[in-house]
């Protein structure tokens, strides 16, 4: 069979192409999330290659989830500049059944690995990370509804819960909190990149918030969802965390609030690129305070 992977002129293989393809900033991002469920479980403590085998599954299935939005959206990413240099979409990686064979595969690996080494309900929400992002949002969502990223975002609650069940099957009311936080997170985050770039998606057909309702209202309610998230982050506190999360949960908060008001009150790109980096240092506090105060 011939290669779907031509040849880089430049290096010889289209390596740094190719992992372009696993969005592995993103999937950085779901693991860090995972082993913050992990940190706040009851349960005990997991040995090293139990460690290893959780945080590779969750990377390499938030990998493959990943790769395959890319694959399925090498029609749109080409009308977007966000996404017109993506390795489908230049061409750099030729887009071919074999990226199929390969994105499943490595899917099946990861939820299997959790499933031998871990147990089963770290393997089902592993996999339903990757099958919220890759066919929830990416196939049924993200071109039919506005709400494309709300459920489409729960992959990163499920991420938290993969790694509470890997130390403990029952779901405590910590790490179940702290995935309600994520699932309250995603939409204002991903809102403020999409009013940045509203026309690209416009011209690419995407419903996504802006879009529907102009960049005004988007940012009211982004405005809004954040002041809900902000709250709702500070539930772990009422389940056993303690003042090093309660500081994170208020540093991050405040600087999200106050991005998100700002954006609100002067709606324009840069405005909601401080609002997108924003949430990201909200969600890093977050997360961090977790694993410290739980932890440490």
């Amino acid at each position: 069979m011939e290669s779907t992977l031509p040849p880089d002129r430049s290096s010889g293989f289209p390596f740094r192409a190719i992992m372009g393809v696993f969005k592995l900033r993103i999937g950085v991002v779901i693991t860090f999330t995972a082993l913050a469920g992990l940190s706040v479980s009851a349960g005990p403590s997991l040995s090293l290659v139990q460690l290893i085998t959780l945080t590779l599954a969750v990377l390499v299935s938030s990998a493959s989830a990943g790769a395959f939005n890319q694959y399925y959206e090498h029609d749109l990413d080409p009308l977007m500049s966000r996404t017109r240099n993506r390795p489908f979409a230049t061409g750099e990686v030729q887009h071919g059944p074999i990226w199929l064979v390969v994105i499943f595969g490595l899917m099946g690996i990861s939820v299997a690995a959790a499933w031998i080494a871990l147990n089963v309900w770290a393997a089902l929400f592993t996999f339903l990370g990757a099958f919220f992002y890759a066919i929830v949002y990416t196939v049924w969502l993200k071109r039919r509804t506005w709400l494309n990223i709300v459920f489409g975002g729960l992959a990163g609650s499920w991420a938290v819960l993969a790694g509470a069940t890997a130390a403990d099957p029952h779901l405590g009311a910590v790490p179940l909190s702290l995935a309600f936080v994520l699932f309250l997170w995603t939409p204002p985050h991903f809102w403020s990149l999409a009013i940045a770039y509203r026309d690209d998606y416009a011209a690419a057909g995407v419903p996504m918030l802006p879009v529907v309702v102009g960049d005004k209202r988007a940012a009211q309610t982004i405005f809004a969802s954040t002041l809900v998230l902000v709250a709702a982050s500070f539930l772990p506190l009422a389940f056993g965390l303690g003042a090093i999360y309660f500081a994170g949960a208020a540093a991050g908060g405040f600087l999200f609030i106050q991005k998100a008001w700002r954006l609100a009150r002067n709606t324009n790109r840069e405005t909601a690129m401080s609002c997108f980096h924003a949430s990201l240092a909200q969600l890093t506090l977050v997360l961090t305070a977790a694993i410290i105060d739980a932890r440490f």
